[in-house]
């Protein structure tokens, strides 16, 4: 490493908590400076020798901070981001980048503008099922896709009081909250679909905003179908990839979430290694009976976002996720509300 990227953190909620102040502390190419905490100190008892603030701007006036990391409510990363950049800071948002097309549009701008970059946390690229379903497309063992199906299911039938993503805001409900890991993986393999159309439903009682989605995108040769619901009691396969050389189908999700909630450090030994009775199936063959066989599930490697912002700006590496991508990751959620509430498909213009 050339040198230390400082880093402000503003919010230590389960985001800055879990999903990024582990990585920034453990990276060698980041010095962990600041982190923004209005009403706890909690960041305090995990990491007792950073420096803890109030008030976010505290951030934005330290000329030795580089990199500020927003893991805000969605409402808030707009006006943030506005900020951070005017400033004269890079800056990674956690997903959804923003509430509309619009405002993404309007930071890539900015970002141009002020020669900053904005780097989007799509940590779920470096799932390691993800991974293992890139590296067998890429291999061919597939054939030509024809079907992609994803989950993202749940059971949790309470709404909890006072969730901001529980409430009508922009950018609350579940389709910018899982459905923006699933349509991103989605368009990472296929690129933008030719149409969309969608089911956008609130299943649980008293709900204010979506808590279920069907979203099925349509491309000229094959179609890509994303779900997610919060009342599900025995979620099925989370993949299902049918080709014209075979099927894949996994069940289970990738573990790093719930060890990095277990407080388990990134460094910490087979942090991303799936055990093997989770490993999804593949079937060959042109006719029955079939060849299954067990694929190994690829590491799950969540650091290799830190890797790719750390190298973006210190030597000018293609960046791990584009604002772009991200940008297209909203535009689709867009549709995909217009296409439920019109219950018609709609066409994508690209």
């Amino acid at each position: 490493m050339t040198r230390a990227v400082h880093t402000g953190i503003i919010g230590f909620g389960l985001s800055g908590k879990v999903f990024h102040a582990p990585f920034v502390s453990s990276h060698p190419g980041f010095e962990l400076s600041k982190i923004v905490e209005r009403h706890h100190r909690h960041a305090a008892e995990v990491y007792p020798g950073i420096t803890i603030v109030n008030d976010y701007h505290d951030l934005l006036n330290d000329n030795n901070i580089e990199l500020i990391v927003i893991t805000t409510p969605n409402t808030l990363h707009y006006p943030m981001a506005v900020e951070c950049l005017s400033a004269g800071k890079h800056i990674v948002i956690e997903k959804p980048f923003t509430p509309t097309s619009a405002e993404a549009d309007s930071l890539i701008s900015l970002a141009g503008k002020t020669g900053k970059k904005i780097f989007v946390y799509q940590n779920r690229r470096w799932d390691g099922d993800f991974l293992t379903i890139k590296k067998l497309i890429d291999q061919n063992a597939l054939g030509e896709i024809k079907y992609f199906e994803a989950h993202f299911d749940r059971y949790s039938p309470e709404i909890k009081p006072g969730a901001w993503r529980n409430k009508n805001i922009p950018g609350g409900g579940i389709l910018f909250d899982l459905g923006a890991h699933l349509i991103d993986q989605v368009l990472v393999l296929f690129g933008m679909p030719d149409s969309i159309k969608a089911d956008v439903q609130i299943e649980r009682p008293g709900g204010e905003v979506d808590d279920a989605f069907h979203v099925e995108m349509k491309y000229h040769d094959k179609t890509a179908l994303v779900r997610a619901g919060m009342m599900v009691k025995e979620p099925g396969p989370r993949y299902i990839i049918e080709g014209s050389l075979g099927k894949y189908s996994k069940t289970g999700i990738d573990l790093q979430e719930s060890r990095l909630k277990a407080g388990e450090k990134p460094s910490a030994k087979d942090f991303g290694k799936e055990d093997t009775a989770f490993w999804g199936t593949l079937r060959t063959g042109q006719k029955p009976p079939f060849e299954f066989t067990k694929v190994p599930t690829e590491d799950g490697n969540y650091m290799a976002f830190y890797d790719g912002v750390y190298k973006s700006i210190c030597e000018d590496k293609p960046m791990p996720v584009m604002a772009e991508e991200a940008r297209d990751i909203i535009f689709i959620i867009e549709k995909a509300f217009e296409s439920s509430t019109k219950r018609q498909s709609i066409k994508i213009e690209k």
